[in-house]
Order: C-alpha cells, then sequence, then structure tokens
C-alpha cells in the first residue's frame, strides 16, 4: 500500500504519459516488463511440463531469453544513471499497449497461452521500437532497438507449434490431449446439461399449458423448471467429481457449463409462450424442440462419434416420449 502511494505521488492517479518519460524512466519500465514476461512464461511452462512437454520448453526458452534481457537492461541502467532504479512499470504510464501476463487464460489451454504469449510479445517489440525512436543515447538505442528484433522472434516463437505447423510426434500427443481435455471439460457436461434442460423439461412445460392454454402460466413454469434444473444439475456436476482421478478437470468450470446449458436447453423452448396466442406459442415451442433435439444429435456425432442416425433415434425418441408424457398430464 505504501509503494502504490508513493507511485500514485510520482506518476499521478492517470500516469504519465510514454512520450513524457525520461530515459532512465524508460529503460526501468523496460526491465519491470522483462521481469513480469519471465515470471509469467515460467508460470506457462510448469502448468504446462506435465501435458504439454513440447510448449513447455518453449515457454522456458523464452523466460530463459527474457531474464538475459532484463540482465541487459540493468548492466545499462547501472552504466548510465546508477544503481537507484525507479519503481514504474507499463501499467503506470499512458501510451504503452499491455497484455497482463498474470491474467493467465481462463481455461489454462496451451494454445491460449500461445497466443497470449505471442500478444504480449508484439507489444514489446512496439514498446521497443517506440522507446528506441526517442532517445537520442546511442548505447541505449542500439539496445532498445536489438531488443526490438528479439522480441519481434519471439513473437514467432509462440506461433511456431501451431495448427498450420507440420507436427512433430509430441505436438500430435499435444493436440489430441487438447481435444480430450476439450470434450471432458467442456463438451461432456455441456451436453448432459442441453439434454437435461432441452427434454426433462418438456414434461413440466406442456402439462401447465395443455393443462391451462394460458401461454403466461406455462411461461412461469418453464422459466422455474429451467432454473431450478439448471442450479440443480450445476451443483451435480460440481459434487460429483473433483477431476483429480478423472482428469476432467476443475469441477467449478464443469458446473458452470453444465448448469448454464441446462438453463439454455429449458428455456429455448420456454420463451415461445411469452407469445399470448396459446396455439401459436405452442407451435413455435415445437419447432424449438425439434432444433434443440438436433442440436444435441449433432453434438453427439460430432464430439462422441456417435453415428448421425443413431443419435437422432435415440434423442427423437426420448424427447417425444418425454413430450407425450407432457401434453397427456396436462390434458388429464
Amino acid at each position: 500500500m505504501r509503494d502504490n502511494g508513493i507511485r500514485q505521488r510520482l506518476f499521478g492517479r492517470q500516469g504519465r504519459h510514454f512520450e513524457d518519460l525520461s530515459d532512465a524512466e524508460i529503460l526501468a519500465v523496460a526491465i519491470a516488463s522483462e521481469e513480469e514476461a519471465t515470471q509469467a512464461y515460467t508460470g506457462f511452462a510448469e502448468k504446462l511440463r506435465e501435458e504439454f512437454p513440447d510448449t513447455a520448453r518453449m515457454f522456458t526458452d523464452m523466460a530463459a531469453e527474457e531474464a538475459e534481457h532484463r540482465r541487459m537492461l540493468i548492466d545499462m541502467f547501472k552504466l548510465k544513471f546508477g544503481e537507484q532504479i525507479p519503481q514504474i512499470t507499463a501499467a503506470d504510464v499512458r501510451g504503452i499497449a499491455q497484455e497482463t501476463p498474470s491474467g493467465v487464460v481462463l481455461l489454462q489451454t496451451a494454445h491460449a497461452m500461445r497466443r497470449q504469449a505471442q500478444q504480449m510479445e508484439a507489444n514489446a517489440s512496439r514498446f521497443y521500437h517506440q522507446a528506441a525512436s526517442r532517445t537520442s543515447d546511442a548505447t541505449i538505442r542500439n539496445l532498445l532497438g536489438d531488443l526490438a528484433v528479439a522480441e519481434s522472434a519471439h513473437e514467432q516463437t509462440a506461433d511456431e507449434i501451431d495448427d498450420t505447423t507440420p507436427p512433430t510426434d509430441a505436438r500430435v500427443e499435444e493436440i489430441d490431449s487438447a481435444k480430450r481435455r476439450f470434450v471432458l471439460q467442456i463438451v461432456q457436461p455441456g451436453l448432459v446439461g442441453l439434454m437435461d434442460g432441452s427434454v426433462s423439461t418438456l414434461a413440466p412445460v406442456f402439462a401447465a399449458a395443455f393443462a391451462t392454454h394460458n401461454s403466461w402460466d406455462a411461461f412461469l413454469v418453464g422459466m422455474a423448471a429451467s432454473v431450478g434444473a439448471g442450479v440443480s444439475m450445476g451443483f451435480a456436476e460440481a459434487l460429483a467429481d473433483d477431476g483429480k482421478l478423472s482428469g476432467r478437470g476443475t469441477p467449478y468450470l464443469r458446473g458452470f457449463v453444465c448448469g448454464l446449458m441446462t438453463i439454455a436447453g429449458g428455456i429455448g423452448h420456454t420463451l415461445p409462450y411469452l407469445i399470448p396466442s396459446f396455439w401459436t406459442a405452442t407451435a413455435i415451442a415445437g419447432v424449438v424442440v425439434l432444433i434443440e433435439l438436433l442440436a444435441i444429435a449433432w453434438i453427439q456425432w460430432r464430439y462422441m462419434d456417435t453415428p448421425p442416425v443413431s443419435a437422432v433415434a435415440k434423442v427423437m425418441l426420448g424427447g417425444a416420449i418425454v413430450l407425450a408424457l407432457g401434453i397427456l398430464i396436462g390434458n388429464g
């Protein structure tokens, strides 16, 4: 807190503009940025080391190079300005593009980390080019220009293992592992939620609709059933498996995806009942149900390797049974 107060008095709440920085302050910002990049890439490497060794090695090498850049900058600062380096970072300065390295990527995927590293390196290269053009000191300008070139090379390195590069055996394993994680952590809980929301809420929604012939009553029942099912499914998914043994990832993410897709599946055929005309609303709701069931079948075929005819037949049969039961109960 005390350091933040000092920095605010030195640079103001909005920060100094890049054009107003001295050579010493430019070097200080560069040093701080290289420290942040080193920490970020080291963290990326640690998170990826077990499942993505190829990409982890790349980040380890990048971290070592950023540490060397930091050493070069500190040596230059000592030579020109002495031992006391100003406490200023890119966050204190307006006019510097930033990609916060501590915001380590929502899903912790290797692909997302590579994309973030690319952006960080592009910003660093742009900063060094700008900084080199502003200083009149030949040795500082030469160092900043060399670092701009080095960061551009890093940007290419961060992208050298992508879908357009001929894959190595290790990269093939990484791609397969990433696909499995995506299916286990996102597709599977999402599909479970969508199936539950789309199918299980059919009975209460259509039972209420045919029992009352009132669109608003059906809408209220559908909303209650959808939200209730979403909360229930979200907690059930999150509490059923902590992901440590199964490899299905964080339970909070799976629970959120499952709950959200459950609500979406139920609300889809509930929203038409905002239309006052009962038969019009019911006809549109029926079309939405058909679309929902086809979407479920497509996901099963696309990600779960279920034969398309089998997927459609099973989903349609289950949906038809639940829909018929709802209408039967409503007319009872």
